[in-house]
């Protein structure tokens, strides 16, 4: 790797000219000179393009001829670029002056590091940590996601908590700084997931094939949040349990393999039962949805399963971040609300 290697800032966007004109300024004052700045366009039907060409035009503008949804413009837009490392950034997203010159540092130090991501706190509630991303990500053993300054629906008021260096399982897709050659090298995201939770299966990839990954507290940025779906729409709701469950299945070790996907399917029964019972019929239809549609593509999950494991093949994994113990037990049995109560770390 060069001493001052190249970065390619990937913003891709879908009419999101009202975004792009908020936060493209913060973004663009980046002062690491290695830095490229792209706008990968997901077939906006806005005047994206044009804004674009008029007023920022050191911006590359990558036009994609249709709507791939997340994992498939980011993977098409980045055949284009050329850089030692990716940026995957959010159009929703403020960033801080000097935000890049921390994470290149820790990356070029850290050689067996995969991926990174900034502190991310929440563009409308400045003190406190974003949903998505917050303090680094981390997942149970049954595959339920969360991060360090938010676990469940509580996120964390930023105090300084978290303000170290510390290894972690997934990196946000809100901001995610990447190794190009393994991004290309694992296949990037996974098209297939359209948007959610993509990262996270990419991410659980470099760590199978041996990677770690980091937070860094020394570079912060604002997300929205939110900015294509919100949460609670049931378009999410079937996203996330579809998404997760491909990601378990492509991902999980084979000892005890049928045991956890078992487990996990019967704890979203509950889930979506629970959700009916509590008057959300959307919540239920996307929860069954979901696994209508994991078990009708079941054969090309298994497929997928192959590949991963082979592009692992040979190496020890890398388990940081993953926790051992039900984050569903801890936060809902045992009321444990903050990252700081797990005992992580």
């Amino acid at each position: 790797m060069p001493t001052n290697p190249t970065v390619a800032v990937a913003i891709l966007s879908w009419n999101g000219r009202k975004f792009l004109e908020q936060f493209l300024p913060s973004v663009v004052a980046t002062t690491y000179l290695q830095a490229t700045h792209y706008v990968i366009d997901n077939a906006s039907t806005d005047d994206t393009a044009v804004w674009l060409a008029e007023h920022y035009p050191q911006v590359k503008l990558v036009a994609l001829e249709q709507n791939l949804g997340f994992a498939g413009g980011y993977n098409e837009g980045l055949k284009q670029i050329q850089a030692d490392y990716y940026v995957l950034l959010n159009q929703d997203v403020e960033v801080t002056p000097g935000w890049l010159e921390p994470m290149v540092e820790l990356m070029e130090q850290h050689p067996e590091a995969g991926a990174c991501q900034p502190k991310l706190r929440a563009y409308h509630q400045k003190d406190h940590f974003e949903y998505a991303g917050a303090a680094g990500g981390f997942m149970d053993y049954l595959g339920y996601t969360f991060c360090r300054g938010r676990v469940f629906d509580v996120v964390e008021k930023d105090e300084g908590q978290y303000d170290t260096v510390m290894p972690i399982f997934w990196a946000s897709g809100a901001a995610m700084f990447v190794r190009a050659e393994l991004y290309n090298e694992l296949g990037g995201l996974d098209a297939d997931f359209f948007a959610h939770m993509e990262e996270i299966d990419l991410c659980w990839r470099m760590k199978n094939a041996g990677y770690g990954l980091l937070y860094t507290p020394h570079s912060l940025v604002y997300h929205v949040g939110g900015g294509s779906l919100p949460q609670g729409n049931p378009r999410k709701t079937f996203l996330n349990f579809r998404n997760n469950l491909w990601m378990m299945y492509k991902n999980l070790p084979e000892q005890g393999f049928k045991r956890t996907m078992a487990l996990r399917l019967l704890l979203d029964v509950i889930a979506a039962y629970r959700s009916l019972l509590s008057g959300k019929l959307g919540d239920f239809k996307a929860i069954a949805k979901a696994h209508m549609e994991f078990f009708n593509k079941l054969s090309i999950i298994k497929k997928k399963r192959i590949a991963t494991q082979a592009l692992s093949a040979g190496k020890t994994p890398n388990t940081e971040g993953l926790y051992h113990k039900s984050i569903l037990w801890q936060f809902f049995v045992k009321g444990k609300k903050k990252f700081g109560e797990l005992g992580v770390g």
